[in-house]
């Protein structure tokens, strides 16, 4: 079972991170500052780091550079608000394997994360995945149905990839947001039925079913 070490200052993403990945199966350990963070890698044991840069009394850069220079050569995701080219070559170049900017989705970070967990001699992850007649590249973010190839926007990819990854689970309105929309959503909002609506309408009107009181499930 793989341990990782999430370094986030800001509470409510932390907890988010640590309840999406706890629920995929892994251990963690939350840290809020830069100190704390390089203390628990230097003593081993974790398999993975998400990093935010913006950490207190040592940022995030700092702490991969003391990381690296101390041969801990744990994969490290960069989760940071800082979109610029140069924060992401930055990190990269500091010895970081992967970057991430925040809003994010907590399926795309868990993909991250298998990702650079995944032996060398492992089998490459399926790229297309299929429920019936309905399949997603996830290449070429593209679905496919009876009625030839479609086009989606890259929120109705999203939900389509949720579904295909859950077939037959009833998902809530809650997960389906904290999924696709990331941690910054509105709960009492009713997006996720809009944009079930019109996946509906590309894909086939009876292959997502609602399941009154409950959810979504892909039929």
């Amino acid at each position: 079972m793989s341990r990782i070490l999430i370094a986030e200052d800001e509470q409510r993403i932390a907890s988010f991170v640590e309840k999406g990945l706890r629920a995929n199966g892994f251990v963690t350990t939350v840290v809020g500052d830069g100190d704390a963070a390089l203390a628990h890698v230097v003593a081993g044991g974790f398999d993975l780091v998400v990093l935010d840069l913006g950490l207190p009394r040592r940022d995030g850069f700092a702490v991969l550079q003391a990381m690296r220079q101390a041969r801990v050569n744990t994969p490290v995701i960069i989760l940071t608000a800082r979109g610029s080219v140069n924060d992401t070559v930055a990190g990269l170049e500091g010895g970081a394997d992967d970057y991430m900017t925040k809003p994010f989705r907590f399926e795309e970070l868990l993909a991250r994360v298998r990702l650079r967990l995944r032996p060398a001699d492992r089998t490459p992850e399926v790229t297309v995945l299929r429920n019936g007649p309905v399949s997603l590249d996830l290449r070429t973010r593209r679905a496919e149905t009876p009625e030839g190839m479609v086009d989606l926007t890259a929120r109705e990819f999203a939900l389509l990839e949720l579904f295909l990854r859950h077939p037959g689970q009833v998902l809530s309105r809650e997960q389906i947001l904290s999924h696709v929309w990331g941690y910054d959503f509105d709960p009492g909002s009713n997006v996720v039925d809009v944009y079930v609506r019109t996946l509906r309408r590309k894909i086939g009107q009876d292959h997502i079913v609602t399941v009154r009181g409950m959810g979504y499930r892909l039929g």
